[in-house]
């Protein structure tokens, strides 16, 4: 299933991309590119409110940062590449997310994996979800802290741990933990859930511990101004202890950011790895940023990212609706962008992809090693630039290619039937 991944595109990622054909050679050994494209509607890209295109009010912005800065500092953020537009960017997501501080990277995933072993260590304790993603599970194995995992946003296991680790302390020495941090996702990458976060908070307020909260799927695209979990589910944010996101979904950028006190922000930027060694982000991927924010709270003038924000939500709703109805196992709660459709046997994943994109419909699907063996899926991304026609065009080809695979485990849900027009009837 080679031909099914890292399939190049050619075009900006909107709903709509040119997709550059490749062809088997060496007795089916290698893949080559070919000359041809082919125009395929999107479901594959994190491109959550439309500003993976071109956007009148953020593209001229980032061209004239791109004029005036280059496209790259060619330095770390300590020596040489802090520019006027890392310091805005950094204000404007802390104001954004609702914290004091924030310290923004070139890298997402680097976010997670470099900034956890700078806050805690040996002697130390991480409570870690039991799905979250691997950059979380990178920087929790490279911290030397000691690991435990909870089920999945379940929040009385994760109690039930807190109390048996308070209790029994550490293995070796039996002192008290040094520090004991809670991690969890707003959006689970794979599973779509939304993190039952009240409930968290709660319990790591009273055992006193520590709450990092991950909202690379969920900030920019939940919540009633695309402020995430904490807005959609009114939790205070002064109760997240370290607010940890990414810039490549909603905000069509790349990158990631932490938020927190000022005291934690400064710690960080005096000990990070990832900000001490590391290139800064480029100044146009920063200004694409701030003015995608810009255009979320309507501070363009215009109510273009309200309209975003219910577009997505509408379109997500909808086409996670019809999936069920037709039959689908479809993972992941309302409001979710990313819809996984369930395909479990290995075979059926580069069947669903090829057939897809016979119709011209792009669709990511995910396997071993990402997902367990048997429980492979196809993931389905929808955009706030995706048009009705767009979306239907997708649920018939879907459709089709379901019944071909035999991935419709359930039964379909009835047709409404037409409401009858009022007739009178003969006396």
């Amino acid at each position: 299933m080679k031909d099914c991944f890292a399939r190049p595109i050619a075009s900006a990622p909107d709903a709509w991309f040119d997709m550059v054909e490749r062809d088997w050679n060496d007795g089916e050994k290698v893949i080559d590119r070919t000359t041809n494209r082919r125009r395929c509607l999107n479901l594959g890209s994190y491109n959550y409110l439309g500003f993976g295109s071109f956007d009148e009010y953020c593209t001229p912005r980032v061209i004239e940062s791109l004029k005036k800065l280059s496209a790259s500092t060619c330095s770390s953020r300590v020596d040489a590449g802090t520019t006027s537009v890392h310091v805005e960017l950094e204000e404007c997501v802390a104001k954004y997310v609702g914290k004091h501080s924030a310290i923004v990277f070139g890298m997402g995933y680097a976010t997670n994996s470099f900034i956890i072993p700078v806050l805690i260590g040996k002697g130390g304790l991480i409570i870690s979800d039991s799905l979250n993603h691997s950059s979380i599970i990178n920087g929790a194995r490279g911290s030397g802290a000691n690991i435990r995992i909870f089920q999945h946003n379940t929040p009385s296991h994760l109690e039930r741990i807190l109390r048996e680790e308070i209790a029994e302390r550490q293995t070796k020495t039996h002192k008290p933990w040094k520090k004991i941090i809670v991690i969890v996702e707003g959006i689970y990458s794979m599973e779509r859930e939304i993190c039952k976060l009240p409930e968290i908070v709660s319990i790591c307020k009273k055992y006193k511990a520590y709450v990092y909260l991950d909202e690379a799927h969920s900030i920019g695209a939940i919540g009633n101004t695309g402020r995430g979990v904490c807005e959609l589910l009114g939790v205070n944010t002064a109760d997240m202890d370290i607010m940890m996101g990414t810039f490549s979904k909603s905000f069509a950028s790349c990158g990631g950011y932490i938020a927190g006190s000022k005291g934690a922000i400064q710690y960080l930027k005096h000990h990070c790895p990832a900000h001490l060694y590391a290139t800064s982000i480029s100044t146009p991927s920063a200004q694409q940023i701030i003015s995608a924010i810009r255009v979320i709270l309507g501070e363009d003038g215009s109510n273009r990212g309200a309209q975003k924000l219910a577009r997505i939500r509408e379109n997500s709703n909808y086409f996670r609706s019809e999936l069920r109805n037709m039959g689908f196992k479809v993972l992941g709660d309302v409001d979710s962008p990313v819809m996984p459709i369930m395909l479990y046997h290995p075979a059926k994943i580069p069947a669903f992809s090829r057939e897809c994109l016979r119709e011209n419909v792009a669709i990511a699907v995910v396997g071993f090693t990402a997902t367990p063996l048997m429980l492979g899926r196809a993931r389905i991304c929808i955009s706030a630039s995706h048009s009705k026609q767009d979306l239907i065009k997708a649920l018939e080809v879907i459709s089709k290619v379901g019944d071909l695979t035999g991935i419709k485990y359930f039964p379909a849900a009835p047709k409404k039937q037409e409401e009858e027009k009022d007739t009178i009837k003969p006396v």
